[in-house]
């Protein structure tokens, strides 16, 4: 496969080896917190702004490294100072980027959020910043050299079938997150080891509505039978599920505040991979996402802070 695109070269930074490939989106995050969201015509004060690098892809190699993982990161950034300014968070936070895409405009992603904790989502992704198979194709080391690999379903089938076909041909551990948006991606849930999903993901995934603990029990119950390992449903305003073959775990959203519910969801799937990825049994690596998402959502942006639950 040819593609127009060139990766970034960083042959300095350690090997993923051995670690998780995240495959996945990058951009710049622009948060934004306000008492209110403005009527039309009016305008309000801003309480705070925070810039950062971000995207799910991120957030989740971010959350993992913070854990203790090795993580590499495949996605795409501009051929412009933002994507140089965002290869240089990714080094900084100990991530491999030697494989990302140098191509087009960085995407940007707008968080406005106010003071009940509501969040506003702007994104500006255009389409060449998402991966093609060809992107996938040129980073088939990267993808071998991982025992787990991390699928966002936001980005375009033929690159989530190509990294699949890669993973799974080299024996690695397969992770979806999210809803399939093809026929042909929703076939790749039998070669999974893991599902993730929020509750309009999950409903959309199996055709149920996750509104209680039973439905999302149910739900789960038959994406287990497609072969996979674990499964992990968001339950609406309720919490999250965990379930596996010889039993499941409830985990309910905590006491704390939500200031911002950005990110909770790539935090969850990074405690959840990160436990799973070290042995723990489902029920224990389900607590260690449920602790990472509850101190996401106590922070503005989806950027998370996991370094104090390390196991």
């Amino acid at each position: 496969m040819v593609d127009n695109h060139r990766a970034h070269s960083d042959p300095a930074h350690a090997s993923a080896a051995g670690g998780v490939l995240v495959v996945g989106q990058i951009g710049r995050d622009l948060v934004i917190s306000t008492d209110r969201v403005p009527d039309p015509g009016a305008s309000v004060d801003v309480a705070e702004r925070l810039e950062m690098w971000g995207g799910k892809g991120a957030n989740q190699a971010v959350g993992m490294r913070q854990l203790g993982t090795p993580v590499g990161l495949l996605g795409v950034v501009g051929e412009d100072e933002v994507g140089e300014r965002l290869l240089a968070s990714a080094r900084a936070d100990d991530i491999d980027v030697r494989v990302v895409v140098r191509r087009g405009t960085s995407a940007l992603l707008v968080d406005v959020v106010d003071a009940e904790g509501r969040r506003r989502l702007f994104e500006h992704v255009p389409a060449e910043a998402l991966l093609t198979g060809g992107d996938v194709y040129s980073a088939r080391e990267a993808v071998a050299r991982a025992d787990t690999v991390c699928l966002q379903l936001q980005q375009p089938e033929p690159a989530l079938l190509e990294a699949a076909r890669l993973g799974t041909a080299t024996g690695a551990d397969l992770v979806l997150d999210g809803a399939p948006q093809t026929p042909k991606v929703r076939a790749l849930v039998g070669q999974a080891r893991v599902v993730r999903a929020n509750a309009h993901e999950g409903e959309l995934l199996t055709g149920i509505a996750l509104e209680s603990e039973e439905a999302a029990l149910s739900a789960a119950r038959g994406v287990l039978d497609e072969g996979v390992e674990v499964v992990a449903f968001g339950v609406a305003d309720a919490g999250d599920l965990v379930v596996w073959d010889e039993g499941h775990r409830f985990l309910p959203h905590g006491p704390q505040r939500v200031l911002d519910p950005t990110g909770a969801g790539d935090a969850f799937l990074a405690g959840l991979v990160t436990g799973l990825r070290n042995g723990a049994a489902p029920a224990q690596a389900g607590e260690l996402a449920a602790a990472c998402a509850a101190s996401t959502v106590q922070r503005l942006g989806g950027r998370p802070d996991l370094s104090a639950l390390r196991p």
